[in-house]
C-alpha cells in the first residue's frame, strides 16, 4: 500500500482530500467548473444580526482584550461568517454567541452596539 506523500508505481502521487468546496480538476487537460447555486438574499433579521455583529466586532476592537471578550470575538466572527455563507446563523450559533455575550456582559454594555446584537440574537432564538 503507497503512502499518500510517496509516488505509486506509475509515478504519480496519492491525493487525500478531507473536506473541499469548489471545483478541483487534476491532471493534464482538466478543466473545473464551479456552479454554485447564488445565495439567497437575507430575511430583515439576519440582515439586523449582521449589520450589528460587524459593529460590535469593531467596537471590541478599542477594548482591553480579556478571555471573555476574545471568545466574543470568536463567536461574532463565526455569526458573521455563517450568515455571509449561508444565509443565516443557526441556533445552536446564535446560543454560543448568547452565552459569550452574557460572560462578556461589562464590555457589550459599555459598546453602543451591544445592545443590538443582545436584541437581534433574543429575537431569533424566540426570547
Amino acid at each position: 500500500m503507497a503512502r499518500d506523500d510517496q509516488p505509486t508505481s506509475g509515478g504519480t502521487q496519492n491525493v487525500n482530500i478531507g473536506t473541499a468546496r469548489g471545483a478541483f480538476a487534476f491532471g493534464q487537460g482538466s478543466v473545473a467548473n464551479n456552479y454554485e447555486a447564488p445565495q439567497q438574499p437575507l430575511n430583515a433579521e439576519q440582515r439586523q444580526l449582521l449589520e450589528a455583529v460587524g459593529k460590535l466586532c469593531e467596537e471590541l476592537r478599542a477594548f482591553v482584550g480579556t478571555p471573555e471578550t476574545e471568545e466574543l470575538t470568536r463567536q461574532l466572527t463565526g455569526t458573521r461568517d455563517e450568515i455571509q455563507n449561508t444565509g443565516q446563523a443557526s441556533p445552536g450559533r446564535l446560543a454560543r454567541l448568547r452565552t459569550a455575550l452574557q460572560d462578556a456582559a461589562t464590555a457589550v454594555g459599555m459598546a453602543a452596539s451591544g445592545a443590538a446584537v443582545v436584541q437581534a440574537v433574543s429575537a431569533l432564538l424566540g426570547g
